[in-house]
């Protein structure tokens, strides 16, 4: 939808009959867009509704009538605005991998690519692994972001991990680390790169699906996916028992210590 005005007049409704309103969106920019549906509703035959206080209406029931001059309220109004937020789609790439024996730790460094940020951009939205690099403790947004040609721009992401489920979410939220590193953008391209730290340490085999998704002050979203897998853990000890005879128990004793409470 665009800034422009559309009016629809004339529409006929009968007693508990249902309007459907449709509102299409198709962005061609990466960046939200705001409009305001308003639907007024009047009396098919002129007259007014009956209102005793019209002349004394509070300050938010003005916002949501026309009063005629006779006092009575000639039409009622409903307001709602609609926010577009376009999301990039997510192309059939391969996930990026995070993969390690259980009670181990591994740290990758994955670059995510965002397409539409600058406007003319016209490449799509890449997810690929790189060599591991020291993480760098930094903030959920970051504030600016700086281009190939020396050039900066002020552009807030905000990123997060989302899971499939809540049981996954407790599963890794507490196993995955995740820090932007580093950013750039290139005029030309119209590509954003964003360099991302990610830290998995497992406590257990498992293997489960993330979408690392980006959304940038402009509005737009990107997603990409992040896959999970831990593998069986090194044998910690080596238990032997030895018989003391035929039909004889043989008794060993081991400690156990809990990770938790």
């Amino acid at each position: 939808y665009h800034n422009n005005l559309f009016y629809l007049t004339g529409t006929r409704l009968g007693p508990k009959e249902k309007l459907d309103i449709p509102v299409v969106f198709m962005p061609d920019t990466m960046k939200m867009y705001e409009i305001v549906v308003v639907i007024h509703v009047m009396k098919e035959n002129g007259e007014n509704w009956l209102y005793e206080d019209s002349i004394e209406l509070n300050k938010d029931l003005k916002s949501s009538v026309t009063v005629a001059e006779n006092g009575g309220i000639q039409g009622i109004l409903w307001m709602y605005p609609v926010h577009g937020i376009p999301e990039a789609p997510q192309q059939k790439l391969v996930p990026a991998v995070l993969r390690c024996q259980a009670r181990e730790r591994v740290k990758r460094r994955v670059e995510a690519q965002l397409s539409g940020v600058v406007p003319g951009a016209i490449a799509m939205p890449a997810l690929e692994n790189s060599d591991s690099v020291e993480i760098n403790n930094s903030d959920n947004v970051q504030e600016e972001v700086q281009d190939t040609d020396g050039f900066s721009t002020t552009l807030e992401f905000q990123y997060e991990l989302q899971y499939q489920s809540n049981e996954f979410q407790s599963q890794l939220a507490s196993l995955v680390d995740i820090d932007l590193v580093e950013k750039e953008w290139g005029t030309q391209s119209g590509v954003v790169r964003l360099i991302f730290n990610i830290v998995f340490a497992p406590n257990r085999p498992m293997r489960n699906k993330a979408t690392l998704v980006v959304r940038c002050s402009t509005g737009g979203v990107w997603k990409f996916t992040v896959l999970f897998i831990a593998t069986e853990p090194e044998v910690d000890d080596v238990i032997n028992i030895e018989a003391v005879g035929l039909n004889k128990e043989s008794i060993v004793g081991f400690t156990l210590t809990s990770q938790t409470r």
